[in-house]
Protein backbone atom coordinates (compact mmCIF):
# COMPACT_ATOMS: atom_id res chain seq x y z
CA UNK A 1 0.00 0.00 0.00
CA UNK A 2 1.14 3.50 -0.93
CA UNK A 3 -0.37 7.05 0.16
CA UNK A 4 -0.86 9.27 -2.27
CA UNK A 5 -1.57 12.43 -0.36
CA UNK A 6 0.38 14.31 2.60
CA UNK A 7 -0.33 15.01 6.22
CA UNK A 8 -1.62 18.34 7.16
CA UNK A 9 0.46 19.85 10.82
CA UNK A 10 -2.52 18.74 12.69
CA UNK A 11 -2.21 15.07 11.01
CA UNK A 12 1.42 14.84 11.60
CA UNK A 13 0.86 15.74 15.23
CA UNK A 14 -1.67 13.22 15.54
CA UNK A 15 0.29 10.19 13.66
CA UNK A 16 3.50 11.17 16.14
CA UNK A 17 1.65 10.92 19.20
CA UNK A 18 0.14 7.43 18.33
CA UNK A 19 2.68 5.75 16.65
CA UNK A 20 3.97 4.82 19.36
CA UNK A 21 1.18 3.19 21.10
CA UNK A 22 -0.90 0.15 20.01
CA UNK A 23 -3.80 1.17 20.81
CA UNK A 24 -5.45 4.90 20.87
CA UNK A 25 -8.59 6.90 20.04
CA UNK A 26 -8.41 9.61 17.38
CA UNK A 27 -10.87 12.74 18.25
CA UNK A 28 -11.42 14.91 15.55
CA UNK A 29 -14.36 17.09 14.43
CA UNK A 30 -15.48 16.17 11.01
CA UNK A 31 -13.33 17.44 8.53
CA UNK A 32 -10.45 17.30 9.93
CA UNK A 33 -8.88 14.46 8.03
CA UNK A 34 -9.17 11.79 10.98
CA UNK A 35 -9.20 8.95 8.10
CA UNK A 36 -5.76 9.84 6.24
CA UNK A 37 -4.26 9.45 10.03
CA UNK A 38 -5.91 6.64 10.61
CA UNK A 39 -4.31 5.16 6.89
CA UNK A 40 -0.73 6.65 7.59
CA UNK A 41 -1.20 5.12 11.32
CA UNK A 42 -1.99 1.46 9.19
CA UNK A 43 0.79 2.02 6.78
CA UNK A 44 3.59 2.16 9.86
CA UNK A 45 2.05 -1.10 11.16
CA UNK A 46 1.49 -3.06 7.72
CA UNK A 47 5.34 -1.84 6.57
CA UNK A 48 6.92 -3.32 9.82
CA UNK A 49 4.80 -6.19 9.76
CA UNK A 50 3.30 -5.85 13.25
CA UNK A 51 -0.35 -6.46 11.16
CA UNK A 52 -0.94 -8.08 7.92
CA UNK A 53 -4.51 -7.01 7.32
CA UNK A 54 -7.07 -4.47 8.68
CA UNK A 55 -10.72 -4.66 10.35
CA UNK A 56 -12.56 -1.13 9.08
CA UNK A 57 -15.96 -0.74 10.93
CA UNK A 58 -18.47 2.00 10.51
CA UNK A 59 -21.72 2.86 10.47
CA UNK A 60 -23.37 1.12 6.96
CA UNK A 61 -24.44 4.56 5.00
CA UNK A 62 -21.06 4.97 4.81
CA UNK A 63 -18.96 1.85 3.52
CA UNK A 64 -19.09 3.74 0.32
CA UNK A 65 -17.52 6.62 0.81
CA UNK A 66 -15.22 5.34 3.21
CA UNK A 67 -13.99 3.17 0.05
CA UNK A 68 -13.34 5.99 -1.90
CA UNK A 69 -11.85 8.01 0.40
CA UNK A 70 -9.36 5.28 0.83
CA UNK A 71 -8.77 4.67 -3.07
CA UNK A 72 -8.14 8.76 -2.68
CA UNK A 73 -5.62 8.61 -0.32
CA UNK A 74 -3.86 5.32 -1.62
CA UNK A 75 -2.40 3.11 -4.01
CA UNK A 76 -1.44 -0.74 -4.81
CA UNK A 77 -3.28 -3.45 -3.30
CA UNK A 78 -6.03 -2.96 -0.62
CA UNK A 79 -7.31 -6.48 -0.55
CA UNK A 80 -5.76 -6.53 3.34
CA UNK A 81 -9.09 -4.18 3.94
CA UNK A 82 -12.16 -5.45 5.39
CA UNK A 83 -14.71 -2.90 5.82
CA UNK A 84 -17.90 -3.73 7.32
CA UNK A 85 -21.03 -2.47 8.60
CA UNK A 86 -21.38 -1.72 12.90
CA UNK A 87 -25.56 -2.04 12.71
CA UNK A 88 -24.67 -5.76 10.50
CA UNK A 89 -23.03 -6.90 13.89
CA UNK A 90 -26.49 -6.62 15.63
CA UNK A 91 -28.50 -8.53 14.10
CA UNK A 92 -26.11 -10.88 11.41
CA UNK A 93 -24.66 -14.31 12.77
CA UNK A 94 -23.09 -15.26 9.59
CA UNK A 95 -21.27 -11.81 9.98
CA UNK A 96 -19.82 -11.65 12.84
CA UNK A 97 -18.53 -15.94 12.46
CA UNK A 98 -16.82 -14.55 9.26
CA UNK A 99 -14.99 -11.82 11.23
CA UNK A 100 -14.25 -13.56 14.23
CA UNK A 101 -13.12 -16.53 12.31
CA UNK A 102 -10.61 -13.74 10.44
CA UNK A 103 -9.24 -11.82 13.79
CA UNK A 104 -8.41 -15.52 14.38
CA UNK A 105 -6.73 -16.20 11.66
CA UNK A 106 -4.58 -13.16 10.53
CA UNK A 107 -2.99 -9.87 12.42
CA UNK A 108 -5.71 -7.71 12.37
CA UNK A 109 -5.83 -3.70 13.02
CA UNK A 110 -9.19 -3.36 14.29
CA UNK A 111 -10.59 0.64 13.50
CA UNK A 112 -13.85 1.41 14.85
CA UNK A 113 -14.80 4.02 12.82
CA UNK A 114 -17.90 6.65 14.77
CA UNK A 115 -17.30 4.89 18.03
CA UNK A 116 -20.17 6.48 19.51
CA UNK A 117 -22.30 4.13 17.73
CA UNK A 118 -21.00 1.47 20.05
CA UNK A 119 -21.31 3.64 24.03
CA UNK A 120 -24.08 1.49 24.87
CA UNK A 121 -22.37 -1.26 26.99
CA UNK A 122 -25.68 -3.82 26.63
CA UNK A 123 -26.27 -3.57 23.19
CA UNK A 124 -25.51 -6.83 21.06
CA UNK A 125 -22.77 -4.84 18.34
CA UNK A 126 -20.78 -3.63 21.38
CA UNK A 127 -20.70 -7.04 22.93
CA UNK A 128 -19.58 -8.32 19.15
CA UNK A 129 -17.15 -5.69 18.66
CA UNK A 130 -15.62 -6.45 22.23
CA UNK A 131 -14.93 -10.31 21.12
CA UNK A 132 -13.30 -9.42 18.34
CA UNK A 133 -11.30 -6.43 19.35
CA UNK A 134 -10.00 -9.42 22.05
CA UNK A 135 -7.79 -10.66 19.08
CA UNK A 136 -6.95 -7.51 17.59
CA UNK A 137 -2.98 -6.47 18.76
CA UNK A 138 -3.86 -3.34 17.25
CA UNK A 139 -6.85 -1.03 17.58
CA UNK A 140 -8.28 2.76 16.97
CA UNK A 141 -11.55 3.99 17.69
CA UNK A 142 -12.53 7.04 15.61
CA UNK A 143 -14.66 10.05 16.17
CA UNK A 144 -15.43 13.38 16.59
CA UNK A 145 -16.03 13.89 20.22
CA UNK A 146 -15.14 11.83 22.81
CA UNK A 147 -18.25 11.95 24.87
CA UNK A 148 -21.87 12.76 22.99
CA UNK A 149 -24.41 12.76 26.19
CA UNK A 150 -22.26 12.16 29.07
CA UNK A 151 -19.11 10.38 30.90
CA UNK A 152 -21.43 7.56 30.36
CA UNK A 153 -19.80 7.00 27.00
CA UNK A 154 -16.54 6.65 27.55
CA UNK A 155 -16.51 3.17 28.71
CA UNK A 156 -17.41 1.12 25.92
CA UNK A 157 -14.89 2.57 23.82
CA UNK A 158 -12.20 2.47 25.71
CA UNK A 159 -13.50 -1.24 26.80
CA UNK A 160 -12.86 -2.00 23.13
CA UNK A 161 -9.60 -0.68 23.13
CA UNK A 162 -8.10 -2.31 26.28
CA UNK A 163 -9.96 -2.64 29.82
CA UNK A 164 -6.66 -1.73 31.85
CA UNK A 165 -6.36 1.66 30.45
CA UNK A 166 -9.72 3.13 32.37
CA UNK A 167 -9.23 0.24 35.07
CA UNK A 168 -12.65 -1.45 35.02
CA UNK A 169 -13.31 -4.91 34.10
CA UNK A 170 -17.42 -4.50 34.50
CA UNK A 171 -19.66 -1.32 33.74
CA UNK A 172 -20.67 -1.59 37.70
CA UNK A 173 -17.31 -0.96 38.74
CA UNK A 174 -16.82 2.01 36.49
CA UNK A 175 -20.73 3.03 37.45
CA UNK A 176 -19.60 2.80 41.37
CA UNK A 177 -16.86 4.77 41.04
CA UNK A 178 -18.08 7.45 38.78
CA UNK A 179 -22.01 8.17 38.05
CA UNK A 180 -24.23 9.73 40.43
CA UNK A 181 -28.06 9.02 39.55
CA UNK A 182 -31.14 11.04 40.89
CA UNK A 183 -34.22 9.70 41.88
CA UNK A 184 -35.68 8.75 38.63
CA UNK A 185 -32.70 7.26 36.94
CA UNK A 186 -31.12 9.60 35.54
CA UNK A 187 -27.25 10.76 35.88
CA UNK A 188 -26.70 13.79 38.09
CA UNK A 189 -23.14 14.40 37.97
CA UNK A 190 -19.98 12.62 37.39
CA UNK A 191 -17.36 11.80 39.77
CA UNK A 192 -14.12 11.53 40.10
CA UNK A 193 -13.25 12.86 36.30
CA UNK A 194 -9.79 13.73 36.46
CA UNK A 195 -9.22 9.97 37.30
CA UNK A 196 -11.06 9.29 33.60
CA UNK A 197 -9.05 12.16 31.52
CA UNK A 198 -5.85 11.25 33.34
CA UNK A 199 -6.64 7.80 32.30
CA UNK A 200 -7.75 8.09 28.60
CA UNK A 201 -4.90 11.02 27.98
CA UNK A 202 -1.75 9.11 26.70
CA UNK A 203 -4.09 7.18 24.18
CA UNK A 204 -5.81 10.04 22.76
CA UNK A 205 -5.25 12.63 19.99
CA UNK A 206 -8.14 15.76 19.79
CA UNK A 207 -8.29 18.45 17.73
CA UNK A 208 -11.34 20.68 16.82
CA UNK A 209 -11.34 22.14 13.16
CA UNK A 210 -11.47 26.16 14.27
CA UNK A 211 -7.44 24.89 15.65
CA UNK A 212 -6.63 23.41 12.24
CA UNK A 213 -8.11 24.91 9.49
CA UNK A 214 -8.86 28.05 8.12
CA UNK A 215 -12.98 26.85 6.99
CA UNK A 216 -14.86 29.75 5.62
CA UNK A 217 -17.75 31.04 7.88
CA UNK A 218 -21.20 29.18 9.11
CA UNK A 219 -24.00 30.93 8.84
CA UNK A 220 -27.22 30.02 10.63
CA UNK A 221 -31.10 31.66 9.73
CA UNK A 222 -34.52 30.15 10.82
CA UNK A 223 -37.39 30.79 8.02
CA UNK A 224 -40.55 30.45 9.96
CA UNK A 225 -44.06 29.28 8.94
CA UNK A 226 -47.38 29.31 10.16
CA UNK A 227 -49.91 26.17 10.65
CA UNK A 228 -53.18 26.73 8.71
CA UNK A 229 -56.25 27.22 10.89
CA UNK A 230 -57.19 23.73 10.76
CA UNK A 231 -53.99 22.79 11.52
CA UNK A 232 -53.42 25.02 14.43
CA UNK A 233 -57.15 23.15 16.16
CA UNK A 234 -55.73 19.84 15.20
CA UNK A 235 -52.31 20.53 16.77
CA UNK A 236 -54.29 21.43 19.55
CA UNK A 237 -56.92 18.52 20.15
CA UNK A 238 -54.02 16.36 19.22
CA UNK A 239 -52.05 17.63 22.25
CA UNK A 240 -54.86 17.74 24.50
CA UNK A 241 -55.19 14.17 23.75
CA UNK A 242 -51.61 13.19 24.39
CA UNK A 243 -51.37 15.06 27.59
CA UNK A 244 -54.30 12.94 29.61
CA UNK A 245 -51.95 10.29 29.12
CA UNK A 246 -48.69 12.24 29.92
CA UNK A 247 -46.32 11.05 32.34
CA UNK A 248 -43.40 12.76 33.11
CA UNK A 249 -41.87 9.57 35.03
CA UNK A 250 -42.92 7.63 32.19
CA UNK A 251 -40.76 9.08 29.39
CA UNK A 252 -42.56 6.82 26.50
CA UNK A 253 -45.27 9.51 27.17
CA UNK A 254 -43.24 12.33 26.44
CA UNK A 255 -41.87 11.04 23.04
CA UNK A 256 -45.34 9.71 21.75
CA UNK A 257 -46.93 13.43 22.73
CA UNK A 258 -43.64 14.97 20.88
CA UNK A 259 -43.97 12.68 18.11
CA UNK A 260 -47.80 13.42 17.76
CA UNK A 261 -47.29 17.18 17.41
CA UNK A 262 -44.44 16.48 15.02
CA UNK A 263 -46.51 14.99 12.80
CA UNK A 264 -49.03 17.72 12.73
CA UNK A 265 -46.30 20.23 12.01
CA UNK A 266 -45.08 18.26 9.22
CA UNK A 267 -48.55 18.07 7.68
CA UNK A 268 -50.10 15.01 9.05
CA UNK A 269 -53.55 14.02 10.69
CA UNK A 270 -53.07 11.82 13.48
CA UNK A 271 -55.54 9.73 15.25
CA UNK A 272 -54.77 9.21 18.69
CA UNK A 273 -55.05 5.35 19.65
CA UNK A 274 -53.01 2.63 21.11
CA UNK A 275 -50.67 3.47 18.58
CA UNK A 276 -50.37 6.65 16.63
CA UNK A 277 -51.91 6.26 13.26
CA UNK A 278 -51.56 9.10 10.69
CA UNK A 279 -52.45 9.98 7.00
CA UNK A 280 -51.85 13.10 4.85
CA UNK A 281 -53.76 16.20 6.03
CA UNK A 282 -53.76 18.44 2.77
CA UNK A 283 -55.33 16.96 -0.36
CA UNK A 284 -52.69 18.87 -2.12
CA UNK A 285 -49.42 18.92 -0.43
CA UNK A 286 -48.74 22.66 -1.79
CA UNK A 287 -51.71 23.82 0.11
CA UNK A 288 -48.77 22.45 3.34
CA UNK A 289 -47.41 26.08 4.41
CA UNK A 290 -43.95 24.01 5.47
CA UNK A 291 -43.91 23.23 1.72
CA UNK A 292 -44.93 25.96 0.34
CA UNK A 293 -42.11 27.77 2.69
CA UNK A 294 -39.67 25.28 1.76
CA UNK A 295 -40.17 25.96 -2.57
CA UNK A 296 -40.03 29.79 -2.26
CA UNK A 297 -36.67 29.32 -0.32
CA UNK A 298 -35.29 27.02 -2.69
CA UNK A 299 -36.56 29.29 -5.80
CA UNK A 300 -33.93 32.05 -4.47
CA UNK A 301 -31.01 29.38 -3.91
CA UNK A 302 -28.84 28.89 -7.19
CA UNK A 303 -26.63 26.40 -5.88
CA UNK A 304 -26.90 23.06 -4.81
CA UNK A 305 -28.50 22.41 -1.28
CA UNK A 306 -28.84 19.55 0.84
CA UNK A 307 -32.63 19.25 2.04
CA UNK A 308 -32.69 17.42 5.85
CA UNK A 309 -35.79 15.86 6.78
CA UNK A 310 -36.77 13.63 9.82
CA UNK A 311 -39.82 11.37 8.30
CA UNK A 312 -39.70 9.37 5.03
CA UNK A 313 -42.85 10.73 3.64
CA UNK A 314 -41.32 14.38 3.61
CA UNK A 315 -38.01 13.39 1.60
CA UNK A 316 -40.85 11.34 -1.04
CA UNK A 317 -42.97 14.46 -1.19
CA UNK A 318 -40.32 17.21 -1.52
CA UNK A 319 -38.74 15.36 -3.65
CA UNK A 320 -41.64 14.65 -6.45
CA UNK A 321 -42.68 18.24 -6.04
CA UNK A 322 -39.42 19.61 -7.18
CA UNK A 323 -38.82 17.60 -9.76
CA UNK A 324 -42.57 18.21 -11.02
CA UNK A 325 -41.21 21.91 -10.66
CA UNK A 326 -38.13 22.43 -12.09
CA UNK A 327 -37.42 18.74 -14.42
CA UNK A 328 -36.46 15.25 -13.53
CA UNK A 329 -33.29 14.83 -11.88
CA UNK A 330 -33.23 17.93 -10.17
CA UNK A 331 -33.45 16.68 -7.07
CA UNK A 332 -32.77 13.08 -5.41
CA UNK A 333 -33.39 10.60 -2.20
CA UNK A 334 -30.96 9.77 0.10
CA UNK A 335 -32.87 7.83 3.00
CA UNK A 336 -32.06 4.07 5.10
CA UNK A 337 -35.04 2.45 3.15
CA UNK A 338 -33.13 2.60 -0.35
CA UNK A 339 -30.21 0.06 -1.04
CA UNK A 340 -26.31 0.82 -0.92
CA UNK A 341 -26.22 0.92 -4.58
CA UNK A 342 -29.46 3.50 -4.99
CA UNK A 343 -27.92 6.08 -2.66
CA UNK A 344 -24.59 5.95 -4.04
CA UNK A 345 -25.96 6.62 -7.49
CA UNK A 346 -28.10 9.42 -5.88
CA UNK A 347 -25.20 10.74 -4.38
CA UNK A 348 -23.21 10.37 -7.95
CA UNK A 349 -26.13 12.74 -9.32
CA UNK A 350 -26.17 15.15 -7.43
CA UNK A 351 -22.27 15.62 -7.32
CA UNK A 352 -22.83 15.80 -10.60
CA UNK A 353 -25.94 16.98 -11.89
CA UNK A 354 -28.57 16.94 -9.71
CA UNK A 355 -29.63 20.49 -7.64
CA UNK A 356 -30.92 19.45 -4.20
CA UNK A 357 -30.51 16.07 -2.10
CA UNK A 358 -33.50 15.37 -0.18
CA UNK A 359 -32.20 12.77 2.64
CA UNK A 360 -32.45 11.82 6.44
CA UNK A 361 -29.96 13.43 8.52
CA UNK A 362 -29.39 10.14 10.62
CA UNK A 363 -28.85 8.25 7.38
CA UNK A 364 -26.39 10.78 5.49
CA UNK A 365 -24.90 12.59 8.85
CA UNK A 366 -22.40 10.42 8.35
CA UNK A 367 -19.53 10.04 6.60
CA UNK A 368 -20.63 11.84 3.96
CA UNK A 369 -18.22 14.94 1.98
CA UNK A 370 -20.17 16.78 0.57
CA UNK A 371 -18.20 20.20 0.48
CA UNK A 372 -19.33 20.98 -3.17
CA UNK A 373 -21.97 22.01 -1.57
CA UNK A 374 -22.65 25.05 0.34
CA UNK A 375 -26.35 25.25 1.47
CA UNK A 376 -28.02 22.79 4.12
CA UNK A 377 -31.98 23.29 5.02
CA UNK A 378 -33.53 21.29 7.59
CA UNK A 379 -37.14 21.39 6.49
CA UNK A 380 -37.48 19.50 9.65
CA UNK A 381 -35.35 18.38 12.88
CA UNK A 382 -35.98 16.11 15.60
CA UNK A 383 -33.78 17.05 19.35
CA UNK A 384 -30.74 14.80 18.26
CA UNK A 385 -27.98 17.45 18.53
CA UNK A 386 -24.92 14.70 17.89
CA UNK A 387 -26.82 13.51 14.37
CA UNK A 388 -27.33 17.23 13.84
CA UNK A 389 -23.76 18.15 14.38
CA UNK A 390 -22.50 15.13 12.19
CA UNK A 391 -25.12 16.47 9.48
CA UNK A 392 -23.80 20.09 9.53
CA UNK A 393 -20.24 18.72 9.24
CA UNK A 394 -20.76 17.13 6.27
CA UNK A 395 -20.30 20.56 4.00
CA UNK A 396 -18.51 22.28 6.66
CA UNK A 397 -15.25 20.25 6.39
CA UNK A 398 -11.64 20.59 4.52
CA UNK A 399 -11.95 21.27 0.80
CA UNK A 400 -14.80 23.77 1.71
CA UNK A 401 -14.08 27.25 -0.41
CA UNK A 402 -17.58 29.03 0.09
CA UNK A 403 -19.22 30.21 3.54
CA UNK A 404 -21.52 27.51 4.47
CA UNK A 405 -25.45 28.51 5.15
CA UNK A 406 -28.03 26.50 7.34
CA UNK A 407 -31.34 27.52 7.57
CA UNK A 408 -34.28 26.11 9.81
CA UNK A 409 -37.67 25.78 8.81
CA UNK A 410 -39.66 26.64 11.94
CA UNK A 411 -43.76 26.59 12.47
CA UNK A 412 -44.09 29.69 14.79
CA UNK A 413 -45.17 29.19 18.48
CA UNK A 414 -45.13 25.17 17.80
CA UNK A 415 -42.86 23.02 19.15
CA UNK A 416 -40.70 23.50 16.55
CA UNK A 417 -39.60 26.33 18.33
CA UNK A 418 -38.47 24.53 21.46
CA UNK A 419 -36.54 22.15 19.65
CA UNK A 420 -34.46 24.76 17.83
CA UNK A 421 -33.51 26.37 21.10
CA UNK A 422 -32.61 22.87 22.94
CA UNK A 423 -30.22 22.31 19.43
CA UNK A 424 -29.21 25.37 20.25
CA UNK A 425 -28.00 25.07 23.70
CA UNK A 426 -27.06 21.26 22.65
CA UNK A 427 -29.76 20.06 25.19
CA UNK A 428 -31.93 17.03 24.79
CA UNK A 429 -35.50 18.33 24.65
CA UNK A 430 -36.97 14.97 26.34
CA UNK A 431 -34.51 15.46 29.53
CA UNK A 432 -35.10 19.53 29.16
CA UNK A 433 -38.93 19.16 29.29
CA UNK A 434 -38.80 16.69 32.33
CA UNK A 435 -36.52 18.66 34.26
CA UNK A 436 -38.68 22.04 33.78
CA UNK A 437 -41.93 19.50 34.41
CA UNK A 438 -40.30 18.43 37.91
CA UNK A 439 -39.35 21.90 38.82
CA UNK A 440 -42.77 23.73 38.33
CA UNK A 441 -45.12 21.58 37.61
CA UNK A 442 -47.16 24.19 35.63
CA UNK A 443 -49.39 24.31 33.17
CA UNK A 444 -47.61 27.12 31.69
CA UNK A 445 -44.72 25.12 30.99
CA UNK A 446 -47.06 22.71 29.01
CA UNK A 447 -48.08 25.86 27.10
CA UNK A 448 -44.31 26.97 26.92
CA UNK A 449 -44.01 23.47 24.69
CA UNK A 450 -47.12 22.69 23.38
CA UNK A 451 -49.59 25.31 22.28
CA UNK A 452 -49.58 27.06 19.22
CA UNK A 453 -50.64 30.64 20.38
CA UNK A 454 -53.02 32.68 18.31
CA UNK A 455 -51.03 35.36 16.88
CA UNK A 456 -53.28 37.03 15.55
CA UNK A 457 -54.93 37.96 18.79
CA UNK A 458 -52.41 40.63 19.39
CA UNK A 459 -54.08 41.37 23.04
CA UNK A 460 -53.67 38.21 24.34
CA UNK A 461 -49.61 38.75 23.80
CA UNK A 462 -47.01 40.72 25.59
CA UNK A 463 -45.22 43.71 23.78
CA UNK A 464 -42.15 41.40 23.54
CA UNK A 465 -44.20 38.56 21.83
CA UNK A 466 -45.59 41.47 19.47
CA UNK A 467 -42.51 42.39 18.46
CA UNK A 468 -41.57 38.76 17.62
CA UNK A 469 -44.67 38.34 15.57
CA UNK A 470 -43.78 41.32 13.46
CA UNK A 471 -40.71 40.58 13.13
CA UNK A 472 -41.86 37.24 11.68
CA UNK A 473 -44.27 38.32 9.36
CA UNK A 474 -41.40 40.51 8.03
CA UNK A 475 -39.75 37.73 7.27
CA UNK A 476 -42.44 36.00 5.53
CA UNK A 477 -42.33 39.09 3.71
CA UNK A 478 -38.65 37.95 2.66
CA UNK A 479 -39.12 34.69 1.65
Amino acid sequence: MKLLTKLYPHQYKAVEKLQKIKVGALYMEMGTGKTRVALELIKLRLDAGKVDHVLWLCPCSVKESLKRDIKKHTTGDLSMFTICGIETLSSSIRANAILLRLVQEKKVYLIVDESNLVKNHRAKRTTNITKLAEFCPYKLILNGTPITKNEKDLFSQWYILDWRILGYQSFWSFEANHLEYDDFGRIRRTLNLDYLVGKIAPYTYQVKKNECLDLPRKTYDTVYCHLTERQREHYQNVANDLLLELDELEPHTIYRLFTGLQNVISGLKVTVETNLKSKPFFNNPLDNPRIETLLNLINKIEEKAIIFCKYTHEIETITELINGKYGEGTAVKFYGELNQKKRQNNLKKFENEARFLVANKTCAGYGLNLQFCSYAIYYSNDWDYATRGQSEDRVHRMGQENNVHYIDICAAYTLDERILECLRKKENLVECFKAELEDKKDINILEKYLYYKDYKGRTKLSKIEQEKVKAIEELQEVY
